[in-house]
């Protein structure tokens, strides 16, 4: 089953983020093989980061609540709010192919 994870930054916090990125990004690349998507939101801007947004395979939401917490931005307090909620793929676009 699917879950989308999508925590949200607490406002001044990109040192946070910046600092734990590292371990961030080792931890994802680690779990490679249950992630449909990760990546962070972004400001209107299009500038700065202002959360994440993640789709995992999981098999159930303990396992899926395990992960979040287990995550060194969870840990390094970045986050005002997360939530998770079980998610069916019903449509993809492949990303390699053009949308025009």
């Amino acid at each position: 089953m699917f879950f989308v994870i999508h925590g949200v930054d607490k406002p001044g916090h990109g040192e946070v983020r910046a600092g734990a990125r590292p371990a961030h990004l080792e931890y994802m690349q680690n779990a490679a093989d249950r992630l449909l998507v990760a990546g962070p939101t972004l400001s209107e801007d299009g500038e700065s980061m202002t959360g994440s947004l993640i789709i995992i395979e999981a098999e159930d939401r303990a396992e899926a609540e395990a992960f979040t917490r287990d995550d060194p931005y969870t840990q390094a307090g970045l986050f005002e709010s997360v939530t998770i909620k079980p998610w069916k793929l019903v449509f993809a676009r492949d990303p390699n192919e053009s949308g025009a």
